[in-house]
Order: structure tokens, then sequence, then C-alpha cells
């Protein structure tokens, strides 16, 4: 197993947008996200990951960029994103970008030529195709509703938007829009950035044009999927890129890959392959058989097996990202458990799978707080252009309470809800009117009154983080679970690390009632964390406890 500094990293997900509001505007930006270093430090994250600040005329927050080499003005300016970088380098933190190269804004110059000039330099930079009987070139739709494909009379052809309207696919298979792609990278490797997450990089190579099928449309909902996301010449784009940029630097890179299993990212993040280092993989987002827009409780069960085969069967050779909350995704504690009597065990329980499994954590936003969803009253609170248009294409067929409530348990503005960090108007986000609703709870539930309080759900995240950083038997060490042979060990999840003689055990009740203790350890332990102050003969709801053997 290859010892890098990324593997033994925690990372921190900033959400700019939401962070933290500097000049009262109601809107987070760089200088708000440099004067919180402080806080990150005390935390103990090594590693931030900002969401897009790239100029963006903000169709789906900053992912349709108009200009990669420009700061967006709401974050304020390119000297800010320097001095931020300095700052967490300063500070012992690196710091890597969100790279969206799949598509742009339909207002970067790239494609405004490409519209305009139909000869010119950037005439297929972008996939164009003449229409089918006056209708789009094929069946396919986008993932935020409707057809995935916008007619332009300029050019009397239509061009190809996986995502919003204003969203368009790149062609990958142009050299030429390649190397432009290489050579932005470039320059903000130049600047010294530490490397990238690479938004929904699968889908960068289709493999033509033809319909998607009615039949797996109807299985997974979105038809034409099958024709891009895992091109034929994913792998070759992906070798190319990191051979022409990112691979000449100690650099990391990590896919967002959605819908690909183990076996594929294998292909993507297998070190002798040379592609990407991690993938975000979502099968462990959602139980089987259910989506982000359905209103149920999830079953940490099913989480325990994802997390047995990927830990055993991924291998030394890859490396797994570690995540349960993202920008895109509702908070975990509410799918799991919303009752506010359990948030606190509850988001320690998951810290504590987090950081003491093999692979690098990422953190989100407040998920270091225990931050719950938003309690939105309709659908005139949302901003999220996803949530949005669901929203308009299910009122089409269903009575409109339906589909409200299908968007409430859905909808990506529940992580996007700006951050609290004290109890003071608005959470001490910002001076003025936020551009989204707060958090729930942030008068209890901030980042200040949990800083005070040595038991809260920050102090849990900031002790195992530390726990993590001294210990190489927490990253490297031997993955080996226990107990899972038998129904009455079924509810708990129970494993050592071991490395060089250090031993870990971690024993995790994934349930909201009361359950047997597996059998005890023996031998001498010493209880290194857990998230309930007294011992008992059973572990209580979502119990967990780190244990080294001594």
């Amino acid at each position: 197993m290859t010892r890098k500094w990324w593997k033994e990293a925690v990372a921190y997900q900033i959400y700019p947008r939401s962070f933290a509001d500097s000049n009262g505007d109601g809107v987070g930006d760089l200088r708000g996200i440099r004067e919180k270093l402080p806080y990150l430090k005390e935390l103990g994250v090594n590693l931030l990951w900002l969401s897009p600040v790239y100029d963006s005329p903000n169709d789906d927050n900053g992912y349709d960029i108009r200009d990669y080499r420009k700061i967006m003005a709401e974050f304020g300016t390119m000297e800010d994103f320097d001095a931020l970088l300095a700052e967490a380098h300063a500070n012992g933190m690196k710091l890597i970008m969100d790279l969206v190269v799949n598509h742009t804004s339909d207002e970067h110059p790239w494609f405004q030529s490409s519209l305009r000039d139909p000869d010119g330099p950037c005439r297929d930079y972008y996939i164009w195709h003449k229409g089918r009987d006056g209708k789009e070139p094929n069946n396919w739709v986008s993932f935020f509703s409707g057809p995935a494909w916008n007619y332009y009379p300029e050019r009397d052809e239509w061009a190809l938007h996986l995502f919003s309207k204003k969203q368009m696919d790149l062609n990958w298979d142009n050299p030429a829009l390649r190397r432009e792609v290489y050579d932005m990278i470039d320059w903000w490797l130049a600047k010294g950035v530490d490397g990238f997450r690479m938004d929904v990089i699968n889908l960068i190579s289709k493999d033509g044009l033809a319909d998607g099928s009615e039949a797996l449309a109807g299985a997974i909902g979105l038809r034409g999927i099958e024709h891009y996301f895992y091109g034929p010449r994913l792998h070759e784009y992906l070798a190319e890129m990191r051979r022409e940029s990112f691979g000449r630097y100690d650099a990391v890179t990590v896919g967002e890959t959605a819908g690909l299993g183990m076996q594929m990212s294998k292909m993507l993040t297998a070190e002798s392959r040379a592609e990407l280092d991690m993938v975000f993989n979502f099968d462990a987002l959602e139980n089987p058989g259910k989506t982000r827009f359905d209103d149920y409780r999830y079953d940490l069960r099913y989480l325990k097996k994802y997390l047995l085969d990927w830990q055993q069967n991924y291998g030394d050779n890859c490396w797994m990202s570690l995540f349960f909350e993202n920008h895109d995704n509702p908070r975990m504690v509410s799918k799991v458990n919303p009752d506010p009597a359990v948030r606190a065990p509850l988001a320690k329980l998951l810290a504590t799978l987090q950081l003491t499994l093999k692979g690098t954590p990422f953190i989100y936003q407040g998920q270091e707080l225990g931050l719950a969803n938003v309690d939105f009253a309709s659908i005139n609170e949302i901003n999220d252009v996803e949530s949005r248009n669901l929203y308009q294409e299910l009122c089409g067929k269903m009575p409109s309470e339906e589909a409200w409530k299908r968007i409430l348990a859905g909808t990506r503005d529940h992580a996007r809800a700006p951050m609290p960090w004290n109890a003071g108007p608005n959470g001490g986000f910002t001076a003025g009117t936020p551009w989204l609703r707060m958090a729930d709870g942030w008068q209890t539930c901030n980042a200040a009154d949990e800083m005070r309080d040595p038991d809260s759900v920050f102090h849990y995240y900031k002790k195992l983080i530390a726990l993590r950083r001294e210990n190489p038997a927490l990253v490297y060490g031997a993955f080996r679970p226990v107990f899972l042979k038998t129904k009455r060990h079924a509810d708990v999840f129970c494993y050592f690390r071991v490395l060089d003689g250090r031993k870990f055990y971690v024993e995790c009740n994934l349930t909201a009632h009361q359950t047997p203790r597996p059998a005890p350890l023996s031998g001498a332990q010493a209880k290194r964390i857990g998230n309930y102050a007294e011992e008992a003969p059973v572990l209580r709801p979502y119990e967990a406890n780190v244990y080294e053997v001594l």
C-alpha cells in the first residue's frame, strides 16, 4: 500500500455561498472562508475542497462556469483567492478546487463562439447535431428534467445539455478542446492549488447519439444514460489528462462518478492505471430501491453491508473516499432518524465510521455540528434548479401537495442552508439577508455553542480527527471485521484496524434500539473515545466506541 499525503488527510468541503459572508450581502465569500480558517484548524481538518468559485451566471450555483480563470464577483476577487490559498497553506491545510469540465455555461466565450461562428475554431467544442423530423436528435432527457437538447436557429442545430438548459456539454472528442482544458488545469496548479474534485467526470465520453432504451429508462428514470455514464473513451481521456496536466504535480484528484460500481471504480483508481486517485461513489447514500426524493428512513444496516464489501474487496492499490454528506444530498442524520433526541449520538456514530475506516474522510460543512435538514415551507423557499424543475414536472403528474412532499424529501438545499456560527441574528452567517433560509435550530445548534461544550458533536469530531492523525493504524491498518455470522449481531458493526503491532477495535450499534453488546475483548484495552459518557452492559441507541487493544 503506497503512502500518500492525501490518504492521511481529513478533508472538509466548503460550499462558499453558504459558509461565511464577510460583507453583509447575504452571500458567503472568499474573505469569509479566510476568516474561518482558525475554526477549521481547531477542528483538525487539513484538506479543503471549495465548491466552484469561478465566474458564473449562477443557473446552477456556480456549476455553470462562464470563465475558468476568473472569480465570481459575489465571492470576491482573484486577489482574495490568492490570499486564502496562501493562508490555508501557512496553516498546514491543502486546498483543492471543483473542476467542472463536462459542461460550461452557455455564456462561456467558447459556447458563444461556437454558436455564432460555425466555421470558427470553437465550432465543435460542444455537441451539436441536426434535429430529427423537426425535433430533438434523440430521446435523451436531462438530469434536471425535460429533453437534453436546446435548439439554436443561428446554426439550425441542437446542442446537448445533460443538466440545466444553460449547462452545455463539451465535446471531449475534440483534441483542441481537451488542450484548452489541460492548459486551464495547469494554470490553477501553477497557482499552487493541490488538486481537484472532478464534477460528473465519468460523463465526458459519449458513445454516439442513439436513442436511449425505454425499458432502462423505466427502471432508472433517466433515458439515454447508458450512452454516456461510462463512455468508450473515458479511460483514454482520464489517462491523457493526468499525463498532460495534474500528473506532473503532487496533486490529488477525486472523481464524482455516480452510477459506477466497485469494478468500474477500480478501473478508474488503480494506481497502476494512472487515471484518478479516488472517486465519490454514491451507492451508499440511499437504501436499495430508493432515491433521494423518496421520503423514507435510511437503514444503517445497509451501510454496513456496503462498507464491508468495499473495505474488504476494493484492494490495497485503490483508495476509498469516505463521505455521507455533500452539497447535493440531504443531511444524513435526518435521513436515518429525524428525532432531535438522538441527533448527537447518531452524528457521532457516523463520525466514528467515517474516521476509523480505510479511506480519506470528506466532511461536509456543518456535518461536524450534526446539522439536520431544513423544514422548508414551500417551493418558493427553494433555490435549487433541479428541485424547482422537478417540482414543475411532478405537478403535471400528481397533486401539488404530493409533489412538494417529494421535493422536501430530497432537495439539495437542505445541505446548502447557510452555516450557523453563533446564536445571533442569522446565525452569524451574515449581517444582511441570507440568500437561502437558515438551517433550523441554529439558535442552539451552532459552531460557537458547540465549541464551548466539551460533549458536543464538534468536539467529538475534533477528538476523532486527532486520534486518526496520531495513529497510522486508523489510516493504513488492515481492516478485520468481526461478529458477522449470527443474526444476534445483525444490528452491530464491529471491526479491528491493525498495523505494526497497534490494534484498534471499533463497535457500533446501527439502530435506534438497545442491542446486546458483542462478546468482550480478550486482554487489556483502553477506551479512546465513545459517544456515551458512562459504560453499560448493552449497546445503547447509535452507540459507538473505539478501543485500543494493549
